[in-house]
Order: structure tokens, then sequence, then C-alpha cells
């Protein structure tokens, strides 16, 4: 098994992985702006119980018990998002300083603690100021992006070396502006189309940005992955896995950046709601990124019907495990879209920037102490870590894992009902206590040795 150094780069890293509006709260302190979240969750109906992020996990206070916290995990990594709003309230133009300097001593405070930063520069939170601009639907958000990702670059890039501009673009143009089940809450195809095409426009814009402040950066985004196996060996079943691939999978934004054209198996279905003239974007949006970031948490089987406009459905699987999430449980599915990766792009690096589990936690009294026991959660995370060992072992050059989550946290439009966190927290008193999948993780990133489950 590798080994792991904490806060070295040439070691397999074990790190955690948090998002700004899921866990910090405060979202309009010290003169932040609102974005996109904090209206679409303070609109009636949106979010179960009408929860929202003004609370969360307290973490914009908590953040020196949290980084305290992470050292005790072991962990060698942290990832996390900055709040574009907290930055540039309007998105763009005035920089608001004690938004900054937020992230600043953050930065400070887990280099200190030789925990490695990875930062990601937007995960979902757009400012609602440029929203009313037409957000991910206006042309001019690369330009905006690059503006921002300058302020930040001028602020932290002397000290964080690794960067992921975009966090799932998928979801926010499929839940965002395609079914309408996140914010900005549209259901408009050409918006989510558009949004696509104007978020890898955003990336190329950000990752230039990055490299003229410093050259040596590594930047790369998180895409969203699931993986997906042909129902059938029929033609039309193989051929509607590869459609839900180029759809739901990296390729939707690898292929654009690696080989500047769109998915082979998708291209001519999302065509007609790309932008007009978006062709012409494509050889300079062939920027290959530095690695790939690949979050997963399931997989499916998919069938080919001519029922929707990108011709697959996915097959009913009553008999396999799955999370409270209703996410089937497959961690051969990690494996494949390793190996998939790195077989269609042959980048330097690959991360898995999330992957972890959602159960039903309780906690209990044990010795005095509160503790919680999370079997479920544990052995989700066991297999997929062996999972992305043996792609790594495989030569697929994997160079670290992120569990999702740090903590429990607001889990957008589900809101406080579901819990990914190797850490439990108690939302009225804001205490944090390690889960058992918190201890044995604990136990991982010190020695970098699969512990007994």
């Amino acid at each position: 098994m590798p080994e792991t150094g904490v806060g070295t780069s040439d070691k397999f890293l074990w790190g955690a992985a948090t998002a700004a509006y899921q866990i910090e709260g405060s979202p309009l302190a010290d003169g932040a702006g609102r974005c996109v979240w904090h209206e679409f969750a303070h609109t009636p109906g949106t979010t179960h119980n009408g929860d929202h992020g003004d609370v969360a996990a307290d973490h914009y206070n908590r953040w020196s018990e949290d980084v305290a916290l992470m050292s005790r995990l072991n962990l060698g990594a942290y990832r996390f998002s900055l709040r574009w709003p907290r930055i540039l309230p309007e998105g763009t133009g005035r920089v608001n300083r004690a938004g900054l300097d937020f992230y600043d001593r953050l930065v400070d405070a887990l280099l200190e603690a030789g925990i490695q930063p990875f930062v990601t520069l937007f995960h979902w939170d757009l400012p609602s100021a440029l929203m009313r601009r037409g957000g991910w639907s206006n042309p001019d958000i690369a330009g905006w992006f690059a503006e921002y990702t300058s302020v930040v670059a001028g602020a932290l890039s002397d000290r964080v070396k690794h960067w992921m501009t975009l966090n799932e673009p998928f979801v926010v143009s499929a839940e965002g502006h395609l079914v309408g089940h996140h914010a900005p809450g549209m259901t408009n195809i050409y918006q989510a189309c558009h949004s696509v095409h104007h978020q890898i426009r955003a990336h190329v814009a950000g990752y230039e940005a990055l490299k003229a402040a410093d050259p040596d950066a590594e930047v790369g985004l998180a895409a969203h992955d699931a993986a997906v196996w042909p129902a059938s060996e029929a033609e039309e079943d193989v051929a509607a896995a590869e459609r839900a691939e180029g759809w739901h999978n990296f390729p939707l934004f690898f292929d654009p950046l690696v080989y500047g054209r769109y998915p082979a198996a998708i291209e001519s279905r999302i065509a007609p709601y790309l932008p007009e003239g978006y062709e012409a974007d494509m050889d300079a949006l062939q920027v290959a990124p530095d690695f790939v970031g690949l979050n997963y948490y399931h997989g499916y089987h998919a069938r080919n019907t001519t029922d929707n406009w990108l011709g697959f459905v996915m097959v009913d699987e009553p008999d396999v495990p799955r999370t409270t999430m209703d996410w089937t449980v497959r961690p051969g599915g990690l494996h494949r879209l390793i190996m998939q990766a790195h077989e269609r792009y042959k980048l330097p690096a690959i991360y898995i920037t999330e992957n972890g589990a959602s159960y039903d936690d309780t906690v209990e009294q044990a010795e005095g102490a509160r503790v919680v026991h999370d079997p479920d959660r544990l052995a989700y995370l066991e297999s997929h870590v062996a999972a992305t060992l043996q792609a790594r072992d495989e030569g697929a050059p994997v160079k670290g894992y992120f569990v999702w989550s740090l903590m429990d946290n607001f889990e957008w439009s589900l809101g406080y009902s579901k819990r990914f966190g190797i850490v439990y927290v108690d939302y009225e008193t804001q205490q944090r206590v390690v889960k058992d999948s918190g201890r044995w993780y604990a136990e991982l990133a010190r020695t970098g040795a699969l512990p007994p489950a």
C-alpha cells in the first residue's frame, strides 16, 4: 500500500472535502453578497423543511477548531471552496477584503498544520448579482470568472498550488437549469446547454488566470461521475451507455478541453441547444487540464430508449445495496471510471475529489463520551478506497483521495436530512463528534495502509 506523508507533495494524499455554502454559514457576514443558493433556499418550497445555509456547520466562525480537527484526523490535504460573493459581493468590481481575509487565514492555518490546501473556485454559489445579468447563460461570464480568479490568485497563489476551477459543472447545468431541483431553479434546455458551454469557457479563462499568477500551479476541475454499464450486450444498449457516459460523466467537459470537441456520442443531441456558433470556440477551449478530478458516488445500467432526447434510461435494480440517497453501492464503478479517465486522456494526475456515502446516524453515549457507529459508511469507504488503490496499482496516476465529507452539512435541496460526514455535526450545539468511519479514516491517513474495518 502507498505511504502517506502529511503535507508532502510526493506522497499519496489522504484528504477530505467540503463546499463553502454547505458548511460555512454566515452567508452575508462582513460585507458578503448573496448567492443563488441563498435566494433559492429562502424561496418557500425549494428545500427540505425550508432548510438553508444561514448557519450550516458554522465553519465561518469555527474554522480554527475545524483545522485542529483535520490535524487530529491526520489529513494530508483539505479540499474546500471559496464563496465568490464573499470575495466579490457584486460578482465583479469591488473586492470585499474581509471575505478574502477569511480564506487567507484558513490557508495559513492549514499550511501551519501540514495540510495541503486544494482550492475550488466555484462550488455552485454564483453571486446573485451575476445571475441577474444572465448568469451562466451570458457569454460574458467567462470574463467575470477570470476577474474573480485573478483576485483570488493575487491573494493566495503564493501558497496554494492545487486548484479546481469548477465543481461538477454538469450538476449546475442539469439540476440547476434543466430540471430545476437546484439553484437557480430553471427548467430550460437551452439555458442548460448554454451553461455547459460557458462553464467550459469560464474554466479555460480561470485556468489561464491561475497560470499567469503561478505557471507552476496545478489546475483541473472536479467532474460529476456515475459509473455506467450497458443493460445488455445489444448494440443499442451499448450505444445508450456511451450516451449516458457522455452526458453524465467527465467526457462532457474533458473532451472539449483535451480534444477540442464534445463527446461524439451526444454532440448531435446537445448541439441544437448550445450557443449559436459554439463551434468557433472549440479550438480555443482545447487547453488540457493538469489533472482529472473525479467525484464518484454510485453507478447504474443504461438501456436504450426513444422516449427522451438523450436516448437512454437508467434500469431499475431493486436488489442492489443503496445509501439513504437511494444511490447504488458499486465500488467497482470507481475503479472503472479511474481507468476510463486514464485511458481516454493520459493526463499526468487523477484525484478522487469526492467519494462518500449518506447513511442515517445515531449519537450514543459510551463511557461518558458521544460516539457514532456507522458501519455501513465505513464499509462503503473501505471498498471504494480499495478500488482506488487497485486502479493506482494498475498504472493509473492517482495521486490522492478526498472523502466526502469532512463533516455533516447542508445537503442542498435535501437540507439537513442527509449526513455524509466522517464527523457528526450536532446542528443545535455545533458539537463535532468523530464517527467510527472518521477514526478508521484517520488511521488510513496516518499509515497509508487499509486498517481493519
